[in-house]
């Protein structure tokens, strides 16, 4: 029997290669990720397999999908986990090297209820994670988490007899054909694939071609986990900044990025601006708010204010509902609440029937990106975006935070924007109107602008993001001269790995 595991060994030891090194961190919000070698080693990775399927059988299942994207190390960790999982008893179905979404299909395709995803998403190198669900569309929240976290870490798994692994082939091939049969184009579009050498790049350009798109220019879609030029990130200004150089370049339509685990899609436009996802979501429920009546959307808080007040979704019936960032909760919304799609400015977006199934699936969202575009013919995706109200958003900004502190200082910075408010302060001469605190704090201001301080979900870090109505020079104002300084009088927060 696999001892429980621990969280002080150190590589290159004899303990650490006899026993399971687990550290507790890595138990996220909604999904795992931890470091691979000082945070979690491979014994460790089927102790997780061993806990996984111990729940997923206090669940009533037992058939489960399992995937790996394309980092030197991820093929090995997933049978480590797949052992884990046979000695629990269940009946695991290995698709092979996927990205996330198509691990969800799977679930569909192969008739089983639980997935298991190994992948560190957009991480660094060095990064592993697990992403997890017992319930398609849905994965797992902080409820399931917690269990699995305790079950791992007290090595309370049951081992049983009846485990099996089946490799199925042809899972991607169908995939692939299930993504492109979204979008079926007439108008002759000419798109960038970026991929960052990431999983995506396997997926991406085929499935493209197969919407109808025209021209496809493949931009680092060659498989590499070195990522030689910049981590597959579609939020991260790098990749952004080399999409938009691309569709000056080719004279494109549009370049849409992918990340590395390929739920999420980033959009540059024709004149070569980034449109943030949330921006994208907007235009996109614009678009379809008009097919479908009174149409209900799920967005994040770090998302634009402009859905709460956008004429054409108000005459148009649809309903807005601000949500807790990340990907699991936004999905599990729009479920809940039968909404038409659910948008999260990181480029997750989630489309309930008949557009999607419910997972985040960024192959899906180009779809419904090109499709959109396919029936506004005459307009360019910058003559959708001019159509909007006017907001400036920054990026999404994140200074280092440790695991162990990040969640108390969101708390303390949640009662001093609250005491603060309630005192009557003013931001740069404006009131405080509001106050959201699903996640985090999302400070509303009397203009409409607002600042948002909250808990990244799987990394060590805070997520800072800021939108101003009046103008770039105020939102960068917003960030250096009220939310950057008031962060700073913490010793916790640490550098910022991007700035406006």
């Amino acid at each position: 029997m696999l001892p429980a595991p621990r969280a002080d060994l150190v590589p290159n030891t004899f303990d650490y290669e006899m026993q399971p090194l687990v550290k507790a961190t890595g138990f996220r919000e909604y999904d795992a990720r931890w470091l691979f070698g000082p945070e979690i080693n491979l014994l460790g990775v089927q102790a997780l397999g061993l806990g996984l399927g111990t729940y997923i059988q206090e669940l009533g299942q037992k058939r489960i999908v399992v995937g790996h994207d394309f980092r030197a190390y991820s093929l090995s960790i997933k049978q480590a986990l797949t052992i884990g999982l046979v000695a629990a008893g269940c009946e695991v179905l290995d698709v092979g090297l996927s990205v996330s979404p198509m691990a969800y299909f799977a679930q569909f395709d192969l008739d089983a209820p639980c997935v298991a995803m190994v992948t560190a998403s957009h991480n660094e190198n060095g990064w592993t994670g697990v992403k997890m669900g017992a319930q398609k569309p849905l994965t797992f929240g902080p409820d399931e988490m917690g269990r699995l976290k305790e079950i791992v870490l007290k090595g309370e798994w049951v081992q049983r007899p009846g485990g099996s692994v089946e490799h199925v082939p042809g899972v991607a091939e169908r995939y692939i054909a299930d993504a492109a049969s979204r979008a079926n184009l007439t108008r002759p579009l000419k798109v960038i694939a970026a991929c960052g050498n990431g999983t995506a790049g396997a997926f991406a350009p085929e499935a493209l071609r197969r919407m109808g798109v025209a021209t496809v220019i493949e931009m680092d879609c060659d498989l590499d986990f070195t990522f030689p030029k910049y981590n597959p990130n579609p939020e991260d200004s790098v990749m952004l900044h080399a999409m938009a150089d691309a569709v000056r370049k080719y004279g494109a339509d549009v370049a849409l990025g992918f990340d590395g685990d390929g739920d999420r899609c980033g959009v540059v436009d024709d004149e070569g601006e980034e449109i943030f996802a949330d921006k994208i979501g907007l235009m996109l429920a614009r678009d379809l708010s008009a097919l479908h009546k009174d149409a209900t959307f799920i967005v994040d808080v770090k998302s634009t204010g402009l859905f709460a007040t956008d004429e054409v979704l108000k005459a148009n019936g649809a309903k807005t509902v601000y949500w807790k960032t990340g990907h699991s909760y936004i999905k599990r919304k729009t479920a809940e609440l039968g909404a038409l799609a659910g948008f999260e400015k990181s480029g997750h977006f989630f489309f309930n029937p008949p557009i999607g199934r419910g997972y985040d699936d960024g192959l899906v969202a180009a779809a419904a990106i090109l499709s959109m575009l396919d029936r506004n013919p005459g307009k360019k995706l910058s003559d959708l975006k001019k159509a909007l109200p006017v907001a400036y958003t920054s990026l999404t900004m994140s200074p280092h935070c440790a695991d162990e502190e990040k969640y108390g200082v969101v708390d303390d910075v949640v009662r001093e924007y609250t005491d603060f408010a309630n005192a009557g302060g003013t931001i740069l001469g404006r009131k405080i109107t509001d106050l959201v605190t699903v996640n985090g704090v999302r400070v509303a201001l009397e203009d409409g602008s607002w600042v948002l301080v909250r808990a990244s979900s799987n990394k060590p870090e805070l997520v800072v993001v800021v939108e101003s109505t009046q103008s770039d020079d105020d939102m960068r104002r917003l960030f250096r001269e009220e939310v950057k300084p008031r962060l700073a009088k913490r010793s916790q927060v640490g550098a910022y790995n991007q700035e406006i």
